[in-house]
């Protein structure tokens, strides 16, 4: 009996870039579980060596945030507010109004009975570490704070490029913090006073628009 012919050259070279994909993907699934496991873990001497490594890979879309079982509940609320500038051929500056991401968000998820992650979270979240790595001011001091102030202001233009004709080079950001009202029937009706309405600055933006 013959023996069987051998595969053929294209089906060898698939063979092997299937098996090159899978161990690359296993390998990456590997460090990445490694990885976020010191971003948890009590400080030790392997996380505090390599913490800037750590930090780079985690922040900001595997950002662990676990408060199963010491809830934090949102004390206010808060609207994020943006608005946009275009500079024309001849040098003058044109601002647009201001538009609320927050509520095209809440309108997004109360409209959906299964809301995506990005409409839930995705700005909220921008924003709480946008004032970790800020504190009260909006200089950027550190490495996580520039990349967190980059995060932000890529989410606020991709909406406003979404939202708006006419292209945009500058977006600057309005964060309204208002008090979360008490339980019970309204003593009032005069809108609650904000407790915190910070401006940010301008930001340079790729341009966008159509």
């Amino acid at each position: 009996m013959a023996a069987p012919s051998e595969l053929p050259i294209s089906a060898r070279v698939l063979k092997a870039g299937l098996c090159a994909a899978v161990a690359l993907c296993v390998a990456a699934s590997f460090i990445h579980v490694i990885l976020v496991f010191f971003h948890v873990a009590p400080a030790n001497t392997v996380s505090k060596r390599y913490s800037p490594l750590i930090n780079t890979w985690v922040y900001p879309f595997f950002e662990q945030n676990w408060r199963l079982f010491a809830p934090d509940p949102e004390s206010v609320n808060r609207r994020i507010l943006a608005r946009t500038a275009h500079t024309g051929s001849d040098g003058s500056v044109q601002v647009g109004p201001w538009f609320d991401l927050t509520v095209v968000d809440r309108s997004a998820v109360e409209r959906d009975p299964f809301p995506s992650h990005t409409a839930q979270n995705m700005l909220r979240r921008a924003w709480a570490g946008y004032v970790d790595s800020h504190g009260g001011d909006d200089k950027a001091r550190t490495e996580r704070a520039l990349m967190m102030q980059k995060y932000l202001r890529n989410i606020a233009a991709d909406r406003a490029a979404v939202r708006q004709d006419g292209t945009f080079d500058f977006i600057q950001l309005r964060v309204v913090t208002l008090p979360i009202a008490a339980p019970g029937p309204a003593t009032g009706v005069s809108p609650p006073t904000p407790v915190d309405n910070r401006l940010l600055p301008w930001w340079k933006v790729t341009r966008h628009g159509k």
